[in-house]
């Protein structure tokens, strides 16, 4: 069990962020074992050629059976705008003991194929992360990041509605907040229990984790939990058509409209209903203008949310 222990101070600062660097390290859990993870599998096999061309000795060496990974592929973000460039930057930086140390904590021992000089060691993983980035992350990057920012700002609304506290008791049955302790179920058999002590606790949505995740070590406060939305992330999705509505708006938007129940990207609708995203964004203009959704910026992308006209006229379908 791990717990973290915050004051009210701290319970104010609870802050969300999204790591393009973690999702790469934790993404070689759904590599290494497909069927734990089948909301991935749209990924797993559009992604299949390109992975077979990578170096999987040396990102095998950065996982372990309990699916671990090394605390300095998982760095706490600062914000939901992190930059996988920047990420890089800070992992070729990263001090030769802090590695040694992070890998041995994952596997015992330094792996054979890290053996040697901790410099070489770190550029071979960051030229593997890359590749794999490149090659199984960057096409589809802008559809997993809206899902991740669509997640952050569901779990604004909740605060605003219901507090910090229910927030935290709806990421995960593995997590639980009460009295100013956060408690984390995990399959590491170590009682842990960190006091925040004014350092922040940051919250990370990821699509690569079942329930809930923590740093290995004592790194910074911070648990990666499982994002919403990720079912309809790899499949265009054909939802019934609300004829009345249809026939009002047309089937297009009368899907959009549908659809809209929870925050999403015009990138993100696209995909689910197999529309150009300028398309997209054309309806989702008439639908807002007309008072059917709202909208608001998040960091680059735009996310849209049915309003209660929106909802009051679906409901009207059944009549």
């Amino acid at each position: 069990m791990l717990r973290y222990l915050l004051t009210e101070d701290d319970v104010g600062a609870v802050r969300f962020g999204i790591s393009p660097l973690s999702e790469l390290a934790l993404s070689l859990r759904a590599i290494q074992y497909p069927a734990r993870f089948p909301l991935q599998l749209g990924w797993l096999r559009r992604t299949e050629a390109a992975r077979a061309r990578l170096d999987l000795r040396t990102l095998d060496g950065l996982i372990n059976e309990r699916m671990w990974t090394p605390d300095f592929l998982n760095p706490r973000p600062e914000s939901p705008l992190t930059r996988i460039e920047d990420e890089f930057a800070t992992l070729l930086a990263t001090p030769s003991g802090a590695v040694r140390a992070d890998l041995i904590a994952v596997h015992g021992r330094v792996p054979d194929v890290f053996a040697g000089a901790t410099s070489p060691a770190l550029r071979r993983i960051v030229r593997a992360l890359r590749q794999l980035w490149e090659t199984c992350f960057e096409p589809y990057w802008p559809r997993m990041r809206a899902v991740l920012e669509a997640d952050i700002v569901y779990r604004g609304r909740q605060i605003a509605q219901a507090g910090v506290a229910a927030m935290l008791n709806g990421l995960s049955s593995r997590i639980s907040y009460e009295h100013g302790v956060v408690s984390v179920q995990l399959s590491d058999p170590r009682d842990r229990t960190y006091p925040i002590d004014g350092n922040g606790l940051t919250l990370v949505p990821t699509l690569f984790t079942r329930r809930a995740s923590a740093p290995v070590g004592e790194g910074p406060p911070m648990i990666m939990y499982s994002a919403r939305g990720q079912g309809a992330l790899w499949e265009a999705e054909r939802i019934a058509n609300p004829a009345a509505v249809a026939a009002l708006l047309g089937e297009t938007r009368a899907h959009l409209l549908a659809d809209l129940g929870d925050p999403a990207s015009s990138t993100e609708l696209g995909v689910r209903l197999g529309v150009t995203a300028s398309a997209v964004n054309q309806h989702l203009r008439v639908l807002r203008d007309a008072g059917l959704l709202v909208s608001t910026r998040y960091g680059r992308s735009v996310l849209y949310l049915r309003s209660e006209l929106g909802t009051a006229l679906l409901e009207t379908r059944a009549g």
